[in-house]
C-alpha cells in the first residue's frame, strides 16, 4: 500500500515506544510483563506500574488481532512501558500486522535456522531490505512513520526453544539485523526430553543450554532474554547475564491472587 498524509499527521513527543527497540539492541536490562487476556483496562493499569515493556502473545494468548490492537492502545495510554507483539508464527503478514498496530518489537517463536532468523527480520523491514507493505495506520503514531525511521525504532526478537534452534544458536545470533533472542523455557524443556514443560530430570541440561544462548547473544552483540516464573525469577536471570526477561502473565496472577485470598478466607 502506498499512502499519503502518514508523515505529516503523526508529528508529537518521543515515546516509550520509540526508544525501546535502542534500550534493547544496547542490551539495557529490562523487564517486561507478559499478557494473555484481552483486558485493555487491567492492561492499562499494569502499564503503568514501571515495567519497560508489556508483551502480548498472540501465539498462546487468549487475544485476536483486535485485542493486540487494543492492548496496545491501552499501553500507550499509560505512557510508561513499550508495547511488544509475540506473534503467532515467522508469518510476514502477522509481523506486519502487529507492527502496523504499534508494537515496537516482535517475538518470533520456533526460529530453528539462521535462514529462518533472517527472513523474521525482513518481515519487519520495508523494500528494499525487506517485505513489510507500507501502511502504519496506528503505528506511525509511535513510531517512524518514515522507513528508515521505523527500522530504526522496531525490533526483532526470535525464540530459541527447539533442539534445532539450541543447535543452530551461535548462526542465529549473527543474522544481520536481528536485535535478540528470546528462551521459550517449556518448549525448550520439552525439546530436551522432559516429560512435561517443568520436568526437574532435565534441569541440568535446561541450564546449560540457558548459558550457551547466552554466551551467543554475548558474542555477537545482541540481547538475551527469557520468559521468568515471577520477578525472583527474572532478577535471577538477569543477574546470570540475561539482558530482558518477561514475568508470568495476567492470567496466572490473576488465578493466583484469587486462590491465596480463598485461601485465606477459608483454609482448609
Amino acid at each position: 500500500m502506498s499512502g499519503g498524509g502518514y508523515e505529516s499527521a503523526v508529528a508529537g513527543p518521543v515515546s516509550p515506544a520509540a526508544t525501546f527497540a535502542a534500550r534493547l539492541r544496547a542490551r539495557e536490562r529490562i523487564v517486561g510483563y507478559w499478557i494473555t487476556l484481552d483486558s485493555p483496562v487491567s492492561t492499562e493499569r499494569i502499564g503503568r506500574l514501571g515495567y519497560d515493556y508489556v508483551a502480548f502473545d498472540a501465539q498462546h494468548g487468549l487475544l485476536g488481532y483486535d485485542g493486540i490492537l487494543r492492548g496496545l492502545m491501552a499501553v500507550d495510554a499509560g505512557g510508561r512501558a513499550a508495547g511488544v507483539v509475540r506473534v503467532g508464527s515467522n508469518d510476514l503478514y502477522h509481523v506486519g500486522r502487529a507492527l502496523d498496530a504499534g508494537a515496537a518489537t516482535v517475538i518470533v517463536p520456533l526460529v530453528d535456522t539462521a535462514e529462518q532468523a533472517a527472513a523474521a527480520v525482513s518481515h519487519t523491514r520495508y523494500a528494499p531490505l525487506g517485505g513489510r507493505s507500507y501502511g502504519p495506520m496506528r503505528s506511525g503514531l509511535r513510531i517512524g512513520p518514515n522507513p528508515a525511521e521505523a527500522h530504526e525504532q522496531v525490533a526483532c526478537v526470535v525464540m530459541i526453544e527447539t533442539a534445532a534452534g539450541l543447535a543452530n544458536v551461535a548462526e542465529i545470533c549473527r543474522a544481520p539485523g536481528l536485535a535478540g533472542v528470546y528462551i521459550g523455557p517449556s518448549d525448550l524443556t520439552l525439546s530436551l526430553g522432559g516429560a512435561s514443560s517443568t520436568d526437574p530430570s532435565v534441569a541440568a541440561e535446561f541450564e546449560a543450554a540457558l548459558v550457551q544462548v547466552r554466551d551467543a547473544a554475548a558474542a555477537a552483540g545482541i540481547a538475551a532474554g527469557i520468559h521468568t516464573s515471577s520477578g525472583a525469577d527474572a532478577a535471577r536471570r538477569l543477574d546470570e547475564g540475561f539482558t530482558f526477561a518477561s514475568v508470568s502473565s495476567d492470567l496466572v496472577h490473576l488465578e493466583l491472587a484469587a486462590k491465596g485470598h480463598l485461601t485465606a478466607a477459608r483454609p482448609a
